[in-house]
């Protein structure tokens, strides 16, 4: 017999999901931030996509543009064909690593005010995300295994960065797998995604990720053909999937927050939550790009 009186689990799963949304904005605020132009372009990167390409992909050496497209995944090949390996002959990857960092700084600086960039709070989460990261497998995880292997800055505000740059790509690297699995092509997953309401919009999907007009049309005429989309948007059968996804992806990246346990991670979730409420209300994601 199983008694009536089951004990409360000691982690709560729906924490993975709440601590990845209250800390990633903290280091995507970077991809759209003039710093980053400003620090990479001065080494000779074009500003915009090479800039974003080589600044992402440099924790894995100068690698080709097929590794880049496999990796980042939702990116139309010819785009990232046009900047990569040809950023690499601007600037050498350790260069571009530098100027990241840099950049990091500066622009998390300014968005976070010098008060709290140089707060006790930025130091306590910093250190929390690097106990998380700790002893983390990067076996089939490329993007996180090329930042794990940089060493950790000194300096709290780019250790946090860091951190939220790990934690964010050992994610990312689970949820390629995921869509994978799910038998999702890197355009009908962003599709999807935008379909979700929770992604980008749908012009800044085409603009930033370079797929064209036809391209898209073609992907989501093969996305209705499997039931997963119509007119109207996400089928029931598509949102069915999506939700898969999400819950799949959460149990992939639940690692470092099992390893940093519930009462640890909910500070991470409130200190993350502060601080990224800051950089949003200083306007850190402009309007138009993002759905709720």
């Amino acid at each position: 017999m199983v008694s009536a009186e089951q004990p409360e689990p000691a982690f709560d799963p729906a924490l993975v999901g709440r601590a990845h949304r209250a800390i990633d904005p903290l280091h995507s605020q970077l991809y759209f931030a003039p710093e980053q132009d400003e620090h990479l372009g001065a080494l000779g990167l074009r500003t915009g996509r090479m800039v974003y390409f080589a600044g992402r992909a440099a924790a894995m050496g100068a690698v080709g543009a097929g590794v880049v497209t496999a990796t980042f995944y939702n990116f139309a090949p010819s785009l990232v064909a046009h900047m990569i390996p040809r950023a690499w002959t601007l600037a050498t990857p350790e260069q571009v690593l530098a100027a990241r960092l840099d950049a990091a700084r500066a622009s998390l600086t300014r968005l976070l005010g010098e008060e709290i960039a140089g707060s006790p709070e930025v130091a306590e989460l910093a250190g929390l995300l690097r106990e998380a990261c700790a002893d983390l497998s990067a076996e089939g995880r490329p993007l996180f295994a090329g930042h794990a292997d940089l060493p950790w800055p000194e300096e709290p505000l780019l250790a946090l960065w860091h951190g939220t740059t790990l934690l964010r790509e050992h994610r990312g690297d689970g949820h390629v797998a995921v869509l994978v699995h799910a038998g999702l092509t890197g355009l009908e997953a962003l599709i999807t995604h935008c379909a979700t309401g929770r992604g980008f919009t749908v012009p800044a999907a085409k603009a930033t990720r370079g797929w064209s007009d036809e391209q898209w049309d073609a992907a989501c005429a093969a996305l209705a053909e499997r039931g997963l989309l119509d007119d109207a948007g996400l089928t029931e059968e598509g949102e069915e999937l999506r939700a898969r996804i999400e819950v799949q992806t959460d149990a992939l990246a639940a690692d470092p927050w099992l390893q940093l346990g519930a009462e640890k991670t909910a500070r991470v979730v409130e200190l993350g939550k502060g601080l990224s409420r800051v950089i949003t209300a200083n306007g850190a994601f402009g309007q138009g790009i993002f759905g709720r």
